[in-house]
């Protein structure tokens, strides 16, 4: 009786989808600050006449589909409390919002920093689905997701006039999580494998929708690719990161690199 208690409770520890490795957010910490530093130096700093836009509708449209997949991929897989991951986030997007806002603009509408827009998207993503997995389990009715899901909607559409990104923005992190899961427990038969795959449509037509031009579009939605490939399995090839990123340098880089380009833009007569 023993042994065969035993080998049930191994060959069900066999048949569980393991659980995704993280190694390449690792990799993904670097990229994304390079991406967006380069993105906010060609937009902000160097000169107009050096014609580097190409950089920012390229290279910078890789950090925040990375810096969205990060924050999903963390909320689903590694942090028992997501909600508390947002608020850490939210607390980010405070620090950085008046350096934000001396930046150079084409409008003067009060928008909210990036932060803010990844914060509300893990939180929206995380609410469905707690709401989902209680209606799952009973512990709700129809009626009471149905409420829910309205609320939410109404947060989404009246929160995506005011945060970066906008309304396409704040879906990206709860379409990620929704594709990841699926991609990351799909079993080994073509329903399953179906299934997760078209998962991953709506988070790459959201990609598609976010920028204007053709490049920044292909560099959007090719991150998004890149990451759905990794939550499909190619994440368990990934190694560690040779360097790891200092917690505190990850914690201090955006509201930090904000606030020096403000002091550039204000020494070099830029800001009055």
């Amino acid at each position: 009786m023993v042994e065969k208690s035993a080998a049930l409770s191994v060959a069900t520890e066999t048949d569980a989808p393991l659980r995704p490795s993280s190694h390449w957010t690792g990799w993904g910490q670097w990229l994304a600050l390079i991406t967006m530093t380069i993105d906010h130096l060609t937009r902000y700093v160097l000169p107009g006449d050096w014609d580097l836009g190409w950089a920012g509708a390229s290279i910078g449209r890789i950090a925040f589909p990375l810096f969205a997949a990060m924050v999903a991929w963390h909320g689903l897989f590694n942090t028992r409390n997501p909600l508390r991951y947002s608020r850490r986030i939210l607390v980010i997007g405070l620090v950085a919002q008046l350096p934000y806002m001396m930046m150079p603009r084409a409008s003067d509408a009060f928008i909210l920093n990036v932060c803010f827009t990844l914060a509300s998207g893990l939180a929206l993503g995380t609410l469905v689905r707690l709401g989902w997995q209680h209606y799952q389990r009973q512990t709700i009715g129809l009626p009471w997701l149905l409420a829910g899901a309205a609320v939410g909607v109404t947060v989404w559409y009246l929160l995506g006039f005011w945060v970066e990104y906008g309304h396409n923005g704040l879906l990206l992190i709860p379409l990620l999580m929704f594709a990841m899961h699926a991609l990351s427990q799909a079993e080994n038969h073509f329903q399953a494998r179906l299934w997760a795959g078209l998962a991953a449509f709506p988070v790459l037509w959201i990609a598609g929708q976010m920028n204007a031009s053709d490049m920044a579009k292909s560099f959007t939605v090719g991150t998004c690719v890149v990451v759905l490939i990794l939550a499909a399995g190619a994440a368990q090839r990934i190694p560690t990161v040779n360097v790891v990123m200092p917690r505190r340098l990850w914690l201090a880089w955006y509201p930090g690199h904000f606030a020096l380009i403000a002091l550039w833009l204000l020494l070099s007569g830029q800001l009055t």
